[in-house]
This record gives C-alpha cells, sequence and structure tokens, in this order.
C-alpha cells in the first residue's frame, strides 16, 4: 500500500503544471466544492487556517476580467504587498530568466517584443480564458507566518483540483490590481496574495505542452545528520 500510494504522490504531483489555455467548459458546482473542501484540510500554524478565499464564475468572473483589464490599460496597480525585483537573488534571477525564454519562445515572442509582452498580459488578466478563478487572501497583519499558511493552503488547493481533473494556473499578476478587486467583488480584509485561475485545459493549446524543469536536489536542500560524540 505504501508504494502504491507513492506512485500515487507522485503522478499527482508532477501531474500538476500551470495551464495556460483553458476551454470556457465550466467545472460542475458539486466538483468545485469537492476540491476546495478538500483544500481546507491544509495545514496552518495552530490550525489557526488564516486563509480566505474568493471564488468566482459565471458573471461575476467577467465582470472582474473586464475591471482588470480597464485598470491595466489605465495603469492603476495597486498591491497589498510591495514587489520589486529586487528579491530575487542572482540565482533565483537566473532561473525566473530561464523560464521566461522557455514561456516566450513558445508564445513566438521576442526577447524585445515590449508590445507582444503586453498583449500578453492583458490576455493573462483575463484568466487565459478559465471560467474561474480563485483570489487568496492573507490575514490583514501581513504576517510572514500566516501568509506562510496561505502558500500551504494553495499548494493542497492545486493538487486537490489536479485530483479532480481540473487545470490551474497560479496568477501573482492578479494582486497588482487589488483594490480593483475588493471594488468589483466588495471584499473587505485581508491582503491579496495572489490568484488561481481554474477549469480544463484545452488539448489543442500548444502553451499547454511546455514544461519547465527544476533545479537538482542538491541545489536547493542541505541534510544535515550529526552523530553525538561518544566521551573519551
Amino acid at each position: 500500500m505504501t508504494i502504491e500510494l507513492f506512485d500515487a504522490a507522485q503522478r499527482l504531483i508532477r501531474g500538476r503544471r500551470a495551464t495556460r489555455a483553458f476551454l470556457p467548459d465550466p467545472v460542475p458546482d458539486e466538483t468545485i466544492e469537492a476540491v476546495f473542501a478538500l483544500a481546507g484540510a491544509a495545514p496552518s500554524n495552530s490550525n489557526a487556517q488564516p486563509w480566505q478565499v474568493e471564488v468566482v464564475s459565471g458573471d461575476a468572473r467577467d465582470e472582474l476580467a473586464e475591471a482588470l483589464l480597464s485598470a491595466h490599460g489605465a495603469g492603476r496597480r495597486t498591491v497589498d504587498f510591495p514587489y520589486d525585483d529586487s528579491i530575487y537573488s542572482p540565482v533565483q534571477q537566473r532561473r525566473r530568466a530561464a523560464f521566461g525564454a522557455t514561456l516566450y519562445s513558445a508564445l513566438g515572442i521576442n526577447r524585445d517584443s515590449d508590445e507582444l509582452r503586453a498583449a500578453y498580459d492583458a490576455k493573462s488578466l483575463g484568466f487565459y480564458g478559465a471560467p474561474h478563478v480563485a483570489l487568496l487572501y492573507a490575514p490583514e497583519s501581513g504576517d510572514p507566518r500566516l501568509t506562510a499558511d496561505v502558500g500551504m493552503y494553495a499548494q493542497t488547493l492545486l493538487l486537490a483540483m489536479t485530483a479532480h481533473g481540473v487545470a490551474s494556473c497560479p496568477q501573482a499578476l492578479l494582486s497588482f490590481y487589488a483594490d480593483t478587486v475588493r471594488e468589483v467583488l466588495g471584499v473587505t480584509g485581508g491582503k491579496l496574495l495572489f490568484g488561481i485561475s481554474f477549469g480544463y485545459a484545452d488539448p489543442a493549446a500548444e502553451i499547454n505542452a511546455v514544461a519547465v524543469g527544476r533545479e537538482p536536489l542538491g541545489e536547493t536542500t542541505r541534510f544535515h545528520q550529526f552523530r553525538r560524540r561518544l566521551a573519551e
């Protein structure tokens, strides 16, 4: 049974990937409820469960997408968590650059094609065509420990979606328009961390075949083992 569970976990975790082209078909309500109920089993400090999630579908989804595109066009960016490229170390910047090169190459966008990149950003604010989006909020305090709990919830949510055959794409860009999201959805309290667009993947979209690698284990993980010294 242990081997079977490990194999299932391997398929689930490695089978999850960011989807950037969706079919318009909505996910059934019962499936959505099952996914988010399962995600609620995520761990958190002292079982505080500090996440707040806004799930948006139907007309509300369309209204939000329109408002985001309008804010984007007008340059009205508002963030709850300050962002700057300087947060990334040189190693992390290298990884980001490699990912960007892979993604934009698949899209046929050159490094200097600012107009095409801007158009792609606009497309992402339409949730890549996904019929649903979830907005994840951290507590108003912005405490890093509690915000980390929201990250654990998010990964659990992504895996729950994968297990139910639902494709997804975490999108930090959505958090750059925090006030716009609040205005449309009437959200009070909390800080918008990021959004997750979800639905069913478009099997004909080449962008969904793009795969990015991960660093070798030794690059990100160190194993420490100390042996107690015997008294002489």
